[in-house]
């Protein structure tokens, strides 16, 4: 039975999507079977994301409105090495949105046949926030390390603790980390995070610029076979999310030893 996963983060343009899909890349790469929900019925990403944009025939409204089976809209990652599918929320008319209970029956029908369901919130805490954490057992926070993504995080951590999501099923995922500007304390360093939001923190991703070139492309950075810290980052963070107990990676470290060579090389 899947366990049903929120990825939100109140603020937009923290990178959710983009750890949505890498985390759904690496799940199916240690051997799970995923599947991931665009919960946005106005903007999807997450199918560009994969490179799945031209593959989607049907979406969650043909079902619900009698056009095919749920398996129809199923659309599945031919590219990664594990069984990875998608699922998208988005509606093809302005007047249909999708309710609450429509998206727990959904999830619902198709929880015994995957074991992670990953639904990828869409930003604010609107409708569309409270239709994506509707089923949901456990969330994934991502922030950046800025005031406002830390304020608004705060806001949706509220939201989800009383919606009844238990403090040990939700952690943060702090994205977009550069240890230069925070040993200089020109960013919010991790361990400030953790004091004032006082979550669990269960992933930290570096800010890394190829990660525009892989969006580009359709093409998750996970996928790139170097050892990126960010891939690597990701991987740690997935596999935490299964459960392992895995060292975060001394990216202030890592910074100083690329400052050495770069300087070695100048």
């Amino acid at each position: 039975m899947a366990r049903i996963i929120v990825i939100t983060s109140g603020k937009g343009g923290v990178g959710k999507t983009t750890i949505t899909a890498n985390l759904g890349v690496c799940l199916s790469e240690l051997g799970s079977k995923v599947l991931l929900v665009d919960a946005d019925t106005g903007l999807r990403n997450l199918d560009l994301m994969l490179g799945l944009e031209n593959r989607i025939v049907f979406n969650c409204f043909d079902f619900l409105d009698g056009k095919c089976t749920i398996e129809q809209t199923l659309v599945r990652d031919k590219q990664a090495e594990g069984e990875l599918f998608l699922l998208s929320l988005t509606k093809t008319r302005d007047e249909r949105t999708i309710s609450e209970s429509e998206i727990k029956d959904i999830t619902s029908s198709l929880k015994d046949q995957f074991d992670y369901i990953l639904i990828d919130s869409p930003a604010g805490i609107e409708e569309g926030f409270k239709v994506a954490i509707a089923n949901a057992s456990e969330a994934l926070v991502v922030i950046t390390p800025e005031l406002a993504s830390i304020r608004d995080a705060d806001k949706v951590i509220g939201l989800l603790l009383a919606k009844g999501i238990k403090p040990e099923n939700l952690n943060l995922i702090v994205n977009r980390i550069r240890p230069e500007m925070v040993q200089r304390s020109n960013m919010i360093s991790v361990d400030d995070i953790t004091d004032i939001l006082s979550t669990n923190i269960i992933g930290v991703i570096p800010e890394d610029k190829n990660i525009i070139i892989s969006t580009n492309r359709g093409e998750p950075i996970v996928k790139d076979k170097g050892k990126s810290l960010i891939s690597q980052s990701l991987k740690d963070t997935a596999k935490r999310v299964k459960g392992a107990s895995i060292p975060f990676l001394d990216l202030e470290a890592n910074w100083i030893k690329r400052l050495f060579f770069k300087r070695q090389r100048s």
